[in-house]
This record gives C-alpha cells, sequence and structure tokens, in this order.
C-alpha cells in the first residue's frame, strides 16, 4: 500500500533538534549524546530523530556542519567590514580576544568537533572546508602564508585561554598578528 508521506508539522522541529544536539555535545561531550537525550532537549518525541536523521553520528554530523557555517559567516563578516590591512589586524584581534569569533561554549563544541574528526570523515570535511572559507576571507587583507599562520593563531589562541581561564593580552594578540601579516606579505 502506497501513500503520500507524511509531512511534518513542525517546519522547524529538524533545526531544534540540531541545536539541541549542540547543547547536549556541549554539556555531555559527543561520547555522552544520546538520541534520547538530543529528543528530550529538543522537546521532541525520540520518533522525530529517526524521522529527520538516518543515525545518531548524522545528527551530530549536520550539527556540526551547522555550527561551522554560522561561526564562518561571522568571520567572514568581520573580516570583510575591514577597509584595509591595517583594520583587518584589528578585526582578527577581535576575533582571537573577544566573542565574535567563538562563545565559551562554542568553543567547548570545538574541542569536541576537533576531536570527532578524528574518527569521522564527514566532520573532517566539514573542518578542511571551513580551513579553506577562513583562509579565503582572510586572503582579502593577507598572503597566503600570512593567511595560514594567522588562521592557526585565531584557533589556537582561544584554545589557550580556555585551558588557561585567563583573559588574553588584547596588546600581546594585536602586536603578534601585525608582525605576522608584515613579514609574510
Amino acid at each position: 500500500m502506497g501513500g503520500a508521506r507524511r509531512v511534518a508539522n513542525d517546519p522547524l522541529r529538524k533545526q531544534r533538534i540540531l541545536d539541541a544536539t549542540l547543547t547536549v555535545v556541549a554539556q555531555h561531550g559527543v561520547h555522552g549524546t544520546t538520541h534520547r537525550r538530543i529528543a528530550g532537549e529538543a522537546g521532541v518525541p525520540l520518533g522525530s530523530l529517526t524521522y529527520y536523521f538516518e543515525s545518531l553520528g548524522d545528527i551530530i554530523e549536520q550539527a556540526f556542519a551547522g555550527m561551522a557555517a554560522s561561526m564562518s559567516e561571522r568571520y567572514h563578516a568581520a573580516l570583510t567590514a575591514a577597509p584595509d590591512e591595517r583594520a583587518a589586524c584589528a578585526a582578527v584581534t577581535d576575533l582571537i580576544c573577544g566573542e565574535e569569533y567563538a562563545t565559551p561554549r562554542e568553543l567547548v563544541l570545538l574541542h569536541e568537533m576537533y576531536a570527532y574528526a578524528n574518527h569521522n570523515t564527514t566532520v573532517a570535511d566539514t573542518l578542511r572546508q571551513w580551513l579553506r572559507r577562513s583562509r579565503a576571507s582572510l586572503a582579502r587583507h593577507f598572503s597566503e602564508r600570512a593567511c595560514r599562520a594567522i588562521d592557526a593563531l585565531i584557533e589556537g589562541w582561544p584554545m589557550h585561554q580556555a585551558w588557561e581561564r585567563e583573559p588574553l593580552d588584547r596588546d600581546l594578540v594585536h602586536e603578534t598578528i601585525t608582525a605576522v601579516a608584515e613579514r609574510l606579505r
């Protein structure tokens, strides 16, 4: 017996599931993320997860892809708004020292995503695409070599801050970014 597939009556349910997945991953890690926890956080029936996604891995992959895209857009917007290299160095400093690049919650999620990418090729591909987008945004103002170095600083410095739990020295960050940009022209 064939019939028309039932259409979901909650058009935002899939996005709520993805948002809930990130909340669960931030609270419990990828290793502690389950269908039940996601459904509970999203406030949806457990069966909704298998309606929209093939597996738990698929849910996590799509959630990380959405987070990477959102963070990439903010990164791109900050660099696009900079009219020249000097302003771009200031924008990069803001990305590193502020929450423009990543909130504390997003930093936790980034750590989880990086670790998960070691075991999941789809998430590894998401990370590689993110690196390419990040470097393309930086390339508006910096040489290819400077882009690679600055992107590593953007990724690494907030990680160190998260573990050290101390504010970054904004002047040191700005001086470093400016020195890299000037040295690697």
